[in-house]
């Protein structure tokens, strides 16, 4: 099993079919340092991964592409590198497979015993109906609007407080940017928050979002830390943080994290920059 990682490295893309491109990366050490224990998170969900680029070859030679989606629970103890996983479904574009239920079942013979956990592959054709709709924006209240001053871009828990109204409330922004903790690329994202409790302080909490600009990690890293601060700082009696990723490399990753179960369908749509 491959645990040498390509990222951030020169790539030549692969020309034939293997698993050996998938890198899993252990979820024990970012938990720790955000402060979760990782054999009793807080949370619940899953992560979410569509790729828009997925071709092969069906047994005559004639290519086939699909939209895949992929997802998996949020404390499996590994999640895969993004482009280790690009790297892995550009070794299918010249490789021959039987029908598309085969590809579903090679993906997760591929990804599960990197995951340590069970993995669900959808493959949808271009004009499904089943395929991530699109959606204009996250349910709620939009916080982008809102006139605020802003000068810190390295995360900041302490713009989080607590007002003396208790609600129950969606609301999102379109503004998260960090940097991938290897490479330092820009990841672009958009972030619902819905809880019951005291109502979070509006500006505070966007300049908490903003406060991610210059932050080095990955997506998963990311919400489970504005999970966690949110948590410890605000008290909610229940929570729910929703990330959606643009795409990179035909890719986009999605992460849920939750105070409670969720019915996971319905979840997985588009918004505009995906």
């Amino acid at each position: 099993m491959n645990t040498v990682s390509e990222l951030g490295k020169k790539t030549i893309y692969p020309q034939s079919y293997s698993a050996e491109y998938l890198c899993p990366i252990s979820r024990t050490g970012k938990r720790l340092e955000i402060g979760i224990d990782p054999d009793a998170p807080p949370f619940v969900g899953f992560d979410c991964w569509n790729h828009y680029e997925v071709s092969w070859l069906n047994e005559k030679g004639k290519p086939i592409v699909a939209i895949a989606e992929i997802m998996y629970d949020c404390n499996s103890p590994f999640i895969v590198e993004s482009k280790s996983l690009k790297l892995y479904f550009n070794s299918f574009n010249q490789f021959k497979f039987k029908s598309a239920d085969e590809v579903i079942q090679t993906i997760q013979n591929d990804l599960e015993p990197r995951l340590k956990t069970a993995v669900t592959v959808t493959l949808h054709a271009l004009n499904s109906a089943h395929s991530p709709t699109m959606k204009t924006a996250f349910a709620g209240t939009c916080l982008d609007e809102l006139d605020i001053e802003c000068s810190t871009y390295n995360t900041d828990p302490n713009f989080l407080h607590t007002e003396n109204t208790v609600v129950s409330e969606s609301v999102y922004s379109d503004l998260l940017k960090s940097n991938c903790l290897v490479t330092h690329q820009p990841d672009w994202g958009s972030v619902q928050i819905c809880y019951e409790g005291n109502k979070i302080n509006h500006a505070g909490l966007l300049r908490y979002i903003v406060s991610y600009r210059n932050h080095n990690e990955f997506h998963e890293q990311c919400i489970e830390r504005i999970f966690v601060d949110i948590l410890k700082r605000c008290q909610p009696k229940k929570l729910s943080v929703y990330g959606r990723y643009t795409r990179r490399g035909g890719l986009d990753i999605n992460p849920y994290r939750s105070t409670h179960a969720v019915d996971v369908h319905g979840l997985n749509f588009r918004l505009p920059r995906q």
